[in-house]
């Protein structure tokens, strides 16, 4: 969709610059899906030169500007599925970046799923500094995140000690190849511990945490005392009532397969 109320663009861009009507640029995909009459000026990111992967030694940095189709290509096994629990063709993986969806933040962002379930943390820029921000907080609801203004997303770091750990993946959707209406991945931590987060079936990330493994009546009690039924989304692509059906089903999955 165009944009017909832009009239600069600001390449390259950096912190600093930002003003009220402008709009920090990476991909585009999510930018220009619907009318946005109050964006006056772009700032690009694109252009900015950041290195899309960096292997540390505690981690995977990956650049908010890294597109989808360079993180798909990393080895790790639930990087790979949710890069392809996105509802997109190969044109949009070599768009889209991992910035630019968990900054729209809705629900079904597979990329916002895969950070809050391996304790990413989002880095955030702004006049006044910078500041770390859990992906299962930087989502706060439907199209919300802890964004303020004239702040950008720098990267997401995924721990070394999250991305070792054994996990279990589960996602469904009304159709093949549709939106997901529940994404949900569980983990093992190195003391036995259970981690289990829920998304796209609700407005943002839940994370779940146990001790060690939950029994079936356990699990089910946390996800219904845990997760209010409000927090279930309502749209074309499932009714609360079906979300919350497959976020117990895929939960009880994942327990045993982790098990």
């Amino acid at each position: 969709m165009d944009l017909n109320t832009v009239t600069d663009v600001v390449s390259p861009a950096a912190v600093g610059q930002w003003r009220p009507g402008d709009a920090w640029l990476g991909g585009g995909t999510a930018l220009f899906a619907s009318p946005a009459p109050e964006i006056r000026r772009l700032l690009d990111l694109t252009t900015a030169g950041w290195e899309p992967l960096i292997s540390r030694p505690d981690g995977l940095e990956i650049a908010a500007t890294c597109t989808v189709a360079t993180l798909a290509a990393h080895e790790h096994e639930l990087i790979g599925k949710c890069c392809h629990a996105f509802l997109a063709s190969f044109k949009i993986w070599n768009v889209a970046t991992v910035g630019g969806n968990l900054c729209a933040s809705l629900p079904a962002g597979p990329m916002i799923a895969l950070g809050a379930a391996l304790d990413g943390i989002c880095l955030l820029l702004g006049p006044s500094g910078s500041r770390e921000v859990p992906v299962r907080d930087f989502v706060t609801g439907e199209g919300r995140n802890a964004l303020r203004d004239g702040e950008l997303l720098r990267s997401m770091m995924l721990p070394q000690a999250s991305m070792k750990a054994p996990t279990a993946f589960r996602q469904g959707s009304l159709h093949a190849y549709g939106r997901s209406a529940a994404l949900l991945i569980g983990r093992r931590d190195a003391a036995g511990g259970f981690v289990l987060t829920v998304t796209a079936a609700t407005t943002h990330p839940f994370v779940l945490r146990f001790g060690s493994l939950p029994s079936p009546e356990m699990l089910q009690v946390a996800l219904a005392e845990r997760i209010p039924e409000p927090a279930y989304v309502r749209d074309v692509h499932g009714q609360p009532a079906w979300r919350r059906h497959l976020t117990r089903m895929y939960a009880e999955q994942i327990r045993a397969e982790l098990s």
